[in-house]
């Protein structure tokens, strides 16, 4: 064997050694194959790999432009202050969880707004390929008691980094996103697309009901705030308008992104699923400008905590248009005279339930004129029944045309105006349909007392039983049962004041029952506000009756009546009635000509 033969065999003997110890699996990889192979054996046996190992790895994409691929184990970090601790991910850099200091739920336990459902990652296009961030693992770099650095390092070069910071006192965490590198990888066209995605957490004793008043609220730039739909699943892109923030807002809680510099070719969604546990799902594609450049920054802000009209306030934004106030003078009546008398009392450390009597004492002193106005027009009527009655026997029911004219003819002679006493009744309305939503939007009566009224954000149980069919019912309020009973009783006595007949008397009392069905599962709080003001109703006419004699009235309508008729005020309505009648009886006789 010559020495060159020699050589190179010796060559072939080091490679094959060199590559056995070089191309060696390593002990994790071995670890990593036997996992593979376990599993795949499971799989064909129909057992189920369990699930917290597939959290706490990940493979990751093998792009060059991205990390190399390796397996690491997901780590959650934590940044807390005294309202919120925020649970941040090393798996796609993203917040996973937060949890609201001094709230609990409805099992008293702490608010969590969401737990591990909550997805978040950038988007982008590079190389014809989709990426997200959401798979890529980030490492600590700084780590302080208010503020976190994570980044996200690519075989290139390429960086992501994510700052939170969040301030002592502070339900805002300040998020800045910042990309070096990527110039010429991204497609500036597209841009960056932020995809979040949250299931919120049921946290009230009615998820039903929790689920009425949640849904995901915007403002565009230069306009005013809105939302999707609350009741139905709803999906609404934004191809022109800049979003200056998204919220998920549930009943009492909410998560919030806002930008600094606006959302753009954003898409929206909200719908109702399945899982029990979850009030809502919420998704969010919102779109970031890309400048071909070294660095792209993002200065953004999350806003956890909950939805009490001065705390979300205090934010700036417009944040706190989110607590529904109603619509047109009711959302005025609401925010800018309710409102502010709840906080003068806030101040006073009154219990709830006495700052609402108080609320309605006032409402129903400020409306009193208006009861006294609409009481005494009933009187007038109820004086002038015989009268009636004789009328209605003369002219009988054949011609209900003619038997009005007359009916008008003594309200004229009398000076009564027939609406008397339901307009009065009008000037009300707006201030009890206004705590109509006042009341169940209210964050302030959450876990809040009242003699045994539990929590006077929700309903009161009576009795519960297995839910009614159709109906849906499973339990009786006792404060909703208390405020029906107190309205058929006041409709008994309106009815025994005004005269009322015929049908409009039943009307009265199937009113109070089909807004029991109605009201059953509303807050106990607005129940009790609408006993008050029945009871005090009851109060007022009591007192009412003392200054209105029926016969003292009687002799004004007599009185009245002996004054010329050129001296006596006919108003705008009762002359638009008049022709009205007449018209309609002149159209009755040329029918009649023509038969």
């Amino acid at each position: 064997m010559d020495r060159n033969t020699f050589t190179g065999l010796f060559l072939i003997l080091v490679i094959l050694v060199g590559s056995t110890f070089l191309l060696k699996p390593s002990e994790e990889q071995l670890k990593r194959e036997e996992f593979v192979q376990d599993s795949i054996a499971k799989a064909k046996k129909g057992i189920k790999q369990p699930a917290a190992v597939a959290k706490t790895t990940a493979t990751l994409p093998t792009d060059t432009a991205v990390q190399n691929q390796v397996i690491q184990k997901e780590e959650v970090l934590t940044l807390e202050n005294d309202k919120i601790k925020v649970f941040i991910s090393t798996l796609g850099g993203k917040i996973s969880s937060v949890e609201l200091k001094n709230e609990t739920n409805q099992l008293n336990q702490p608010v969590v707004l969401f737990n591990k459902q909550n997805n978040f990652g950038i988007e982008y296009s590079q190389n014809n390929q989709t990426l997200n961030t959401s798979n890529l693992f980030f490492s600590k770099e700084v780590a302080q008691d208010d503020k976190l650095v994570l980044k996200a390092t690519n075989a290139d070069g390429s960086f992501i980094n994510y700052t939170y910071t969040l301030a002592k006192g502070s339900n805002k965490v300040d998020f800045n996103i910042s990309l070096s590198g990527f110039q010429n990888k991204v497609n500036a066209d597209k841009g960056l697309a932020i995809n979040w995605a949250a299931e919120l957490q049921q946290q009230e004793k009615d998820i039903n009901n929790e689920r009425i008043y949640s849904t995901t609220y915007y403002k565009i730039a230069n306009d005013d705030v809105d939302y999707l739909s609350e009741t139905e699943t709803e999906e609404k892109a934004f191809t022109e308008e800049t979003l200056e923030w998204v919220s998920f807002k549930q009943h009492f809680f909410s998560a919030a992104l806002m930008s600094k510099d606006g959302f753009k070719n954003s898409t929206l969604k909200v719908q109702t699923i399945a899982n029990n546990s979850a009030v809502k799902a919420y998704q969010a594609k919102l779109n970031l400008p890309f400048k071909n450049q070294q660095v792209n920054n993002y200065d953004l802000e999350y806003y956890f905590g909950s939805n009490k009209f001065s705390q979300l306030k205090e934010q700036g934004n417009d944040l706190e248009k989110q607590v529904k106030m109603g619509w047109g003078p009711l959302k005025w009546i609401n925010r800018y005279l309710v409102l502010p008398v709840f906080n003068f009392f806030e101040g006073f450390n009154m219990s709830y339930g006495i700052i609402i009597l108080l609320l309605t004492i006032i409402l129903k002193t400020v409306l009193f004129p208006f009861t006294y106005k609409s009481y005494l027009s009933m009187a007038k009527m109820r004086v002038l029944k015989p009268e009636m009655d004789e009328i209605k026997k003369k002219v009988g029911d054949d011609n209900p045309t003619l038997l009005q004219q007359e009916y008008l003819k003594l309200y004229k002679q009398a000076g009564v105006n027939p609406l008397g006493g339901c307009l009065p009744l009008l000037f009300q309305m707006p201030f009890i349909l206004a705590f109509f939503y006042f009341f169940p939007n209210l964050f302030e009566l959450r876990h809040e007392s009242f003699l045994w009224m539990k929590d006077l954000s929700t309903y009161d149980e009576l009795i519960t039983f297995t839910p009614i069919p159709l109906l849906g019912w499973s339990h009786i309020s006792l404060m909703c049962l208390l405020m029906t009973i107190s309205t058929l009783i006041y409709t008994y006595f309106n009815n025994q004041v005004s005269g009322a007949q015929g049908q409009m008397k039943y009307i009265g009392y199937i009113t109070p029952i089909i807004f029991f069905g109605v009201l059953n599962a509303y807050p106990a709080g607005l129940n009790y506000y609408y006993f008050c003001a029945n009871i005090l109703t009851f109060a007022q006419q009591y007192l009412i009756r003392y200054f209105v004699d029926d016969e003292k009235i009687h002799a004004q309508i007599q009185e009245f009546k002996k004054k010329p008729e050129s001296a006596k005020k006919k108003s705008g309505f009762q002359k638009k009635l008049e022709d009205m009648m007449r018209q309609q009886q002149q159209l009755k006789e040329q029918q009649k000509k023509k038969k």
